[in-house]
């Protein structure tokens, strides 16, 4: 077994089992078994268990975001218990989505034949998925495989896993057939590398950093992949916009869930003519974010999760504060708490185009300050980063806005609105070239990806 320690407390919360890749083996054999039966259910069928999912997930909401608060760490007022409410929603969104997926009938040369394009499971999929929403990312991905009929070999992030425990056995309660939905535990690196790879995986989803899902691509190469990786998603407030409301915005995407979302504010770039009304109002929104433990009710940033995680925020600090960036506010590990996890909100100004803080995505609670003076310079520092999913854009002109944010290379434009606002049914994935994955997550855009186009074509005898 193996201890899941919680970033607040430093105590063991949950214990799970040391998978093996002949644990997957048996799960993809689990699995292979029931979706042959499962997916000649019908639609409505597959969507009264979804709602079945959704009602248990709900009738323990308190329980569900009370572990999720102590073992990844983020409020369970102001957070984990919204995220238990969208992953119930994201089940009750597959069930009638599922409903809707249509196909098509096509026309041909012949006018004794039909043809039809149908929507079928791809089969047994494999889902990999991280540590800062655990029950949200995973319930994207097993949602839409429910709903289409597929069957699923589920690999979490270790260091969450007893969320994902809780989160299978609601599955199981609510009527999941057994075999269908296979949780395995263990190293990713193992476990995770064995799901991607095994011949028996007909697709791959993943969730995570862009080094581990290239190697994640290469081991399921040939496969049909889903896969949402990192960013690095700037914000441009140009001149003309209101620096009150966009520093609000921003400094709420850099600060919830302690930074750690793939579309969190990572880099904010802010026309020099309203540097200062910014900053002072940027500064103001990270006061008002109290760091504390996670259970206590009046607790809006919690710790960080990883020990790695804390030593990339320090290590991207040290290189900006080494080029001439300075920290306005934070900026060092809090003290007094029961664990060196707790980080406070921080506000780096003056970060130079070269630093690492620009460059490369940070994942925790910090927001770097970078200055431009032309559309053209804010598009070019937006773009330094290799990564592209999510942007946004901030102007008093909507069709500037339109046409700065038509040119960033992210799959993802907000205008007029932090870059981590998204819709659970709305298309979320990277723009090609870039650095942050494959294909689209997001109600029905999920759906899709999850099935394939199965053609038909029927003679039906001499015509009339």
């Amino acid at each position: 077994m193996i201890d899941i320690v919680s970033p607040a407390t430093g105590d063991v919360v949950a214990q799970v089992p040391r998978g093996t890749r002949e644990d997957v083996g048996r799960a993809v054999a689990a699995a292979r078994g029931a979706q042959a039966a499962f997916g000649r259910r019908t639609a409505f069928e597959r969507a009264k268990l979804c709602h079945a999912v959704a009602d248990v997930l709900q009738s323990r909401r308190e329980d569900l975001a009370r572990h999720l608060a102590l073992e990844q760490g983020k409020p369970l007022k102001a957070e984990a218990l919204g995220e238990v409410d969208v992953a119930a929603r994201m089940f009750r969104m597959a069930a009638e989505d599922g409903v809707r997926l249509e196909g098509a009938v096509l026309p041909s040369e012949s006018p004794d034949k039909r043809i039809f394009a149908l929507r079928r499971p791809r089969g047994v999929y494999g889902v990999i998925t991280p540590w800062n929403f655990p029950y949200a990312i995973p319930t994207e991905y097993i949602s839409a495989a429910l709903a289409t009929g597929n069957a699923v070999v589920w690999v979490p992030a270790l260091t969450t896993a007893g969320c994902a425990v809780r989160l299978l056995q609601a599955l199981h309660d609510a009527g999941v057939p057994p075999g269908l939905v296979n949780l395995v535990t263990g190293d990713g690196a193992e476990v995770g590398d064995e799901t991607a790879g095994h011949p028996g995986i007909d697709a791959v989803g993943f969730t995570g950093s862009p080094p581990v899902g290239l190697k994640v691509a290469r081991r399921a190469a040939g496969k049909p992949q889903l896969l949402e990786l990192g960013g690095n998603a700037p914000t441009i407030v140009l001149e003309d916009a209101d620096p009150v409301d966009a520093a609000r915005r921003a400094g709420r995407g850099a600060f919830w869930n302690a930074g750690q979302i793939c579309d969190s504010t990572e880099r904010i770039l802010v026309h020099r003519s309203l540097h200062g009304p910014f900053v002072d109002e940027l500064l103001r929104v990270a006061a008002e974010f109290r760091l504390g433990h996670p259970l206590e009710a009046d607790t809006t940033l919690g710790p960080v999760h990883l020990a790695r995680g804390l030593e990339t925020i320090e290590r991207h600090l040290e290189d900006a504060v080494r080029r001439g960036a300075r920290v306005l506010t934070g900026g060092r590990r809090a003290e007094g708490f029961a664990t060196s996890h707790y980080f406070p909100a921080t506000v780096v100004d003056r970060v130079p185009p070269a630093a690492l803080l620009n460059l490369e995505e940070t994942f925790g609670p910090v927001a770097p300050m970078l200055t431009f003076e032309t559309d053209d310079e804010a598009v070019a520092l937006a773009d330094a980063s290799p990564t592209g999913l999510v942007a946004s854009v901030f102007s008093a002109d909507l069709r500037r806005a339109l046409r700065v944010g038509g040119r960033l290379r992210a799959g993802i434009v907000n205008v007029n609105e932090g870059s981590a606002y998204w819709e659970p049914h709305t298309p979320f994935g990277g723009a090609s070239g870039k650095q942050s994955g494959v294909g689209r997550l997001g109600g029905r855009h999920t759906l899709l990806e999850m099935t394939q186009t199965k053609t038909m074509v029927v003679d039906v005898g001499e015509p009339e």
